[in-house]
């Protein structure tokens, strides 16, 4: 595929918001178009309606909370992260976890809460007070790590990521349409990838490897994914080195491969990804060192 230029963190921050705002409405109409909230969704063990708690406490509420307590809605309970995430040790999959069942435990059922309008006023939220900001400005996430932070880029690529991901699981449990365009995935992978799939490794399997995989997502992202003895990097445009592994995948199929979403022989089988290099078995690998909670 070539060298890939590099990327201006700005306008891809802007690109990603400008992508964000376009897929709040979808996914408002989305909400508001479920017809029956006990259906399953594509997340086994939530239903339809979970997967919606989920959006407005672990997504809309808790990342707008973070880049602006100030602005917070006044009808909505303001929740300390703090007080129900495990101790500092806790490993990534713990605390995530615990965030995700007390989403469901804050808003599962209530039916004085109408998730479309949540998500419309929160969306609009923090689009409004993040306007301006650089995307490298970093902001606190305790759910990820004691003291962890995160930069506003990898935020609004997260709030993309978690729009369009959910928003797929609630269309396969009702049926309804639900789309993820190749440039919204490339944008979620671009901006948020770098530092979520380090974070979530699993240092445990980890312990000993030594992989560098080159990871080329189709329309012009290249990332270096290197895991070095319970540790992993993972940088844009990396200068020239050798790689071990090579996977090339369309986008969306690469985003939904990663959420765990579809399967990964399914993704090879139909030709939207594949592996290469000295060793290309070892693509297999990367899905496994990186947790999922």
């Amino acid at each position: 595929m070539g060298t890939v230029p590099g990327f201006d963190p700005v306008i891809e921050h802007d690109k990603t918001r400008a992508a964000l705002r376009a897929v709040v409405p979808r996914l408002v109409r989305l909400l508001r178009d479920v017809p029956d909230p006990d259906a399953s969704s594509g997340v086994p063990v939530w239903t339809v309606g979970d997967v919606g708690a989920h959006l407005l406490a672990a997504v809309y509420l808790a990342y707008c909370s973070i880049v602006s307590v100030e602005e917070s809605v006044e009808t909505v309970e303001s929740v300390e992260w703090d007080s129900v995430l495990p101790p500092g040790d806790a490993s990534f999959t713990e605390r995530i976890a615990a965030m995700n069942a007390k989403s469901i435990e804050l808003f599962g059922g209530d039916e004085h809460v109408r998730p479309g309008d949540f998500i419309a006023e929160r969306g609009e939220t923090f689009l409004r007070v993040t306007e301006g900001l650089a995307p490298d400005t970093c902001v606190s996430a305790p759910w990820y790590g004691e003291g962890a932070t995160i930069t506003l880029a990898t935020v609004t690529g997260l709030m993309l990521s978690e729009s369009l991901v959910h928003g797929l699981d609630i269309a396969r449990g009702t049926g309804l349409p639900w789309r993820i365009g190749p440039d919204e995935a490339r944008l979620v992978l671009g901006q948020s990838m770098p530092t979520m799939t380090a974070l979530a490794l699993d240092t445990a399997k980890a312990q000993g490897v030594s992989i560098a995989f080159d990871l080329r997502i189709k329309g012009g992202l290249r990332l270096a994914v290197v895991v070095e003895d319970g540790t992993m990097t993972v940088t844009r445009d990396a200068p020239p080195r050798t790689y071990d592994c090579t996977i090339t995948a369309e986008p969306a199929t690469f985003l939904l491969v990663s959420f765990r979403r579809t399967p990964i022989w399914k993704a090879i089988a139909r030709g939207h990804m594949r592996a290469g290099g000295r060793r290309p078995w070892l693509a297999m690998r990367l899905g496994e060192l990186v947790a999922s909670p």
